[in-house]
């Protein structure tokens, strides 16, 4: 009875041991998940977006705490009296400062206003030590620059474009891993079928050679016959060794991509493709509507704009507004620095006016424009090769889908010859030479079926990187906030 329950159960153990078959689907799932490739595209994506996230939170308004604990400063000092003349004097001070501040970005002129608060305290040492508090409850202060590049406008564009061109990028980086997966795993897939048939070619080989033994020393066949049939097995066994080593490395470049933990490693080939109904039309309109590469595009204009904007405003007349406004008040104690705070107004206007450049300003600015134009130019070429390789690659699909099945019935056709070419050879009705063609033939049938597939599962994952659009299911891709 014990021999019998271990009988059962000692099946079920070892299938619940061995993994599963691996499926295509589940590849390519495991490679987007976990694979090194998939975790460098979001890690690129993550940098993007936590680069976004810094840039925005900075144009929320800012509070700072600053200030210096100690600025001790002793020594003899010049010091201008009244009547002009300069007298050397020993000083001892030391001044302590804090303050706190928030300040705003100004969006539209990219300009800064703060509000805030400081006080100091000066502390002088010699025959008799005194100190001193300077506070400043409230000021309310402005930066500003005229006729200058609003350079926090021009930041806002770029990193809007930075950050839509980093998720859109991430979207293709996952349908490239998606077209390697498939490509490495129809790679395995060929190399044991080419194994699995070389094999049976060794098979079928060492029958024959052992067949074409007894038929020499009956006299049935010469010996350049059975020459032919012993080379025959020794390069079926060469064939076989080469296969072998051929499928472990295709194993191992899968396993590589997808990340796979398991000992052993087994696939499972699609029973079926899926039959896309694919229009060029809407190829190319879901090319340039989701595109990386027109984002791009929309991100180089707005540089090389800027740039021509900075030269033409860098070399005219600009000037820089720095103005405050609040109290300050100063007095021996703390509590009294506060009382009866005076008005205090502070304007500061900086002008600048490049005046002999020799050149240098107009040669930025032709520079800049000669950017330009260059990449105008490169932005066409980009989106012209994004339209053909949109339009192409539904083409490509399509060919792609009538070449499996053309593939399968050669396939099947080429294993049916073989078949009967071997059962006519035995009983003796065609020439050996017939047998090895026929068996040509088949090897070279199941490896195009192979490939056939290996061609459409690529051609399908590279439509929908170009469009970042399912034609399956007629659905734009969305990219889901992993973690």
């Amino acid at each position: 009875m014990r021999f019998a329950l271990l009988a059962v159960l000692a099946p079920l153990a070892l299938s619940a041991q061995q993994p599963k078959a691996l499926s295509l689907e589940d590849a390519i799932t495991m490679a987007q998940h976990q694979g090194p490739l998939a975790q460098v595209a979001r890690s690129t994506r993550d940098a993007a977006r936590s680069r976004d996230h810094a840039f925005n939170a900075r144009l929320l308004p800012q509070v700072m705490l600053a200030g210096n604990a100690a600025n001790l400063n002793r020594g003899i000092n010049p010091i201008t009296l009244n009547d002009g003349s300069t007298k050397f004097v020993s000083q001892a001070q030391n001044q302590s400062s804090l303050g706190l501040s928030i300040a705003q970005k100004i969006p539209l002129t990219g300009g800064t206003l703060s509000i805030g608060s400081q006080v100091s305290r000066i502390d002088l040492f010699g025959d008799s030590t005194s100190k001193y508090w300077q506070t400043t409850p409230v000021f309310i202060g402005l930066q500003q620059d005229l006729f200058k590049p609003r350079t926090l406008v021009w930041d806002e564009k770029v990193e809007a474009l930075s950050a839509s061109v980093a998720e859109r990028e991430y979207l293709e980086a996952k349908e490239d891993v998606a077209g390697n997966t498939a490509a490495a795993f129809f790679d395995l897939y060929a190399a044991q079928m080419s194994y699995d048939n070389a094999l049976a070619n060794t098979g079928v080989n060492d029958t024959l050679y052992t067949l074409n033994k007894g038929r020499y020393e009956v006299g049935k066949i010469g010996e350049n016959d059975l020459l032919k049939s012993e080379l025959a097995l020794l390069r079926a066994r060469a064939s076989l060794d080469d296969a072998k080593l051929t499928r472990d490395r295709a194993e191992a470049a899968l396993r590589r991509m997808i990340n796979y933990p398991e000992p052993s490693l087994s696939i499972v080939t699609p029973d079926s493709i899926p039959t896309v109904d694919a229009d060029p039309d809407v190829a190319i309109r879901m090319a340039l509507k989701n595109s990386s590469i027109m984002e791009q595009n929309d991100l180089d204009n707005v540089s090389t704009r800027r740039r021509t904007t900075e030269a033409k405003l860098n070399n005219r007349f600009n000037a820089t507004i720095a103005a405050s406004i609040g109290f300050n008040q100063t007095a021996p104690v703390f509590g009294q620095a506060y009382q009866s705070p005076l008005g205090k107004q502070q304007l500061q206007v900086g002008v600048n006016m490049p005046m002999v450049q020799w050149g240098a300003g107009r040669a930025d600015v032709e520079a800049a424009k000669a950017d330009e134009i260059r990449v105008t130019a490169n932005n066409k070429s980009r989106r012209d090769a994004l339209v053909e390789d949109a339009r192409f690659s539904v083409l490509q699909l399509q060919q792609a889908q009538r070449n499996v099945v053309l593939a399968a019935k050669a396939d099947t056709v080429a294993g049916k010859q073989f078949e009967v070419a071997k059962n006519r050879y035995i009983i003796g009705k065609i020439a050996i030479l017939d047998l090895y063609n026929a068996q040509s033939e088949k090897d070279a049938a199941v490896i195009a079926r192979v490939q056939s597939l290996r061609t459409y599962w690529t051609a399908y994952y590279h439509l929908r990187r170009v469009t970042l659009y399912d034609f399956a299911t007629k659905q734009e891709m969305s990219e889901v906030r992993d973690r």
